[in-house]
């Protein structure tokens, strides 16, 4: 996953490099430069991270005073009564077309500055927190955050950034092509291989955290809606057990990608620990989208009129699963001889355009039949393998998973950077708010710490199998990003409030995990040496 998964297998065999980064030293700064020379000039990580500071703010600036003209009215177009009563002439609808023209460059030019703006916002954070060895989707959080609070200090130049529906579905794609991504780094042989521990850790990963977080979204559901507008309030009360369900299938799944980066530069990666754990991750991947499949299916038909019965949850939960397994069977018989027509193309890029479109394909199949497109797009990248395009051309010179990396390495920071920009930092002057987010994270912790003891092998160190589970990172935002969407009359089942104590969840497990993973195996490497005669 760019900035945030490091991935530990790839299919068809063999190792992913993992991303490092190191300085290469070069003429021009040579690492045997003298203390002298090197005090009077700024190393080139410094100027760099000066440099894009200086670009945001330069962007703020033109933000603030672009930003009353891009938003301008357009010009109010004729009246029917004055159409009625004027001939239509050459100039006038010159005008009106002059009009539409200009109206259509005012949100064009504002999409291409938030595009600077959110860009530059991901690349700063993104590179302040790697410098402390944290994952980069923690910076693009902690910048949206700072931008979409900047309200609170008086600068409301940015606000739009909030409800512009042009950057909603660019963020949309980008999570699209990131599960699709996680999806070709996956493999469902090594998924069936990886042993009866790491799918049982899976299982107790899913089960535990999902009962406790609908526990504590209970327990603090009286105060949740004392925040909202008595409008809301009435509208979502009713389907308040839906809502709670919803709320606890955030807490389900684990980030693959944030353990493995921790357990490679440690080098513990070839443990016995760290297979259960990796596995188990993406099995958990697999399990916390059949829950958001089942929680939009639950919702959905609760909301959509009419009686709702257990049976239709039954019927949820098999739509769901035959998703995946008709995914998982007839997918790579399906994808094999599309390949194969497509290979017959002579024009550049066919690889990558087959793969997005049974990508999209998937996407727009799973939203039809009531799933969350990111489903759709999940499942398809885990039944492609190498094998199914080895006759396009494009093969022999790039993997697929390079060509779909530039395009989320663009679009998965805009989804991430917004999703912080969500964020109501003013709800936790709120009590209430903030003791809900504490819960959640405590509960988010003790969940995973369940997956202990379904280790069946023995000698292990369960501990340190619990702790690897803990991270959520960014498959809880995508998870609490489609509740923002899904309404209850006119309302969503994840309001701003419940966003930003999710993100809050997201950001204390995301934080914790290398620190604990680190200290939990150089405590155990001292005492096997202090075993050792």
């Amino acid at each position: 996953m760019p900035g945030l998964m490091l991935y530990v297998g790839k299919k068809g065999g063999g190792e992913c490099p993992v991303r490092r980064f190191s300085r290469v030293d070069s003429p021009g700064h040579s690492s045997f430069a003298t203390p002298s020379r090197r005090a009077g000039r700024r190393s080139p990580r410094k100027r760099s991270v000066l440099t894009l500071v200086a670009l945001l703010v330069a962007a703020l600036y033109l933000s603030r005073v672009m930003t009353p003209a891009l938003a301008a009215p357009a010009p109010t177009s004729p009246s029917r009564a004055t159409l009625a009563t004027t001939a239509p002439t050459i100039g006038t609808i010159h005008g009106e077309f002059a009009q539409t023209g200009k109206k259509a460059e005012n949100k064009v030019a504002r999409v291409i500055l938030s595009l600077v703006i959110l860009l530059l916002a991901a690349k700063l954070g993104g590179e302040m927190v790697e410098r402390i060895g944290q994952p980069p989707v923690l910076g693009e959080l902690a910048l949206g955050i700072i931008i979409g609070n900047l309200n609170l200090f008086g600068y409301h130049g940015l606000e739009y950034l909030k409800g512009d529906e042009v950057l909603a579905i660019l963020a949309e794609v980008g999570v699209i092509l990131l599960l699709f991504e996680v999806g070709l780094e996956s493999n469902l042989r090594e998924m069936a291989a990886v042993g009866l521990s790491s799918f049982l850790v899976a299982c107790i990963g899913v089960v535990t955290p999902f009962f406790l977080g609908w526990g504590v979204a209970h327990w603090f559901w009286s105060d949740l809606e004392a925040l909202v507008a008595p409008s809301m309030r009435a509208a979502v009360s009713p389907y308040a057990t839906y809502v709670q369900i919803f709320i606890a299938g955030v807490l389900c799944a684990t980030s693959v990608g944030i353990t493995a980066r921790v357990l490679k530069d440690m080098g513990k990666i070839q443990l016995a620990e760290s297979r259960i754990v990796l596995g188990a991750a993406v099995i958990d991947d697999v399990l916390g989208l059949i829950v958001l499949a089942v929680c939009v299916g639950i919702v959905g038909a609760a909301t959509g009129g009419g009686e709702f019965h257990s049976l239709d949850i039954l019927w949820i939960i098999l739509k769901s699963f035959a998703f995946f397994l008709g995914m998982a069977i007839f997918g790579p018989f399906l994808a094999r001889p599309i390949f194969k027509l497509m290979a017959n193309f002579r024009v550049k890029g066919m690889l990558l355009t087959t793969a997005l479109m049974i990508c999209f394909i998937a996407s727009y199949v799973a939203s039809k039949i009531g799933l969350a497109p990111i489903v759709g797009a999940f499942a398809s990248g885990l039944i492609l393998e190498d094998a199914h395009f080895k006759a396009m051309p494009e093969r022999r010179e790039h993997r697929l998973e390079e060509l779909i990396s530039p395009l989320t390495i663009f679009l998965a920071p805009i989804f991430f950077v917004r999703m912080g920009i969500l964020v109501d930092l003013s709800a936790f002057g709120n009590v209430s708010i903030l003791g809900f987010a504490l819960a959640l994270t405590a509960v988010a912790i003790i969940g995973k710490q369940a997956c202990a003891l379904a280790v069946v092998e023995r000698g292990l160190d369960r501990i340190a199998v619990g702790l690897g589970m803990i991270p959520r990172g960014e498959v809880g935002l995508i998870f609490a990003n489609e509740g923002t969407k899904l309404m209850v009359n006119g309302f969503p089942i994840v309001d701003p409030n419940v966003l930003s104590a999710v993100v809050i969840m997201v950001m204390i497990t995301t934080l914790v995990t290398p620190p604990v993973l680190k200290w939990k195996f150089s405590r155990t490497d001292r005492i096997n040496r202090a075993n050792t005669p």
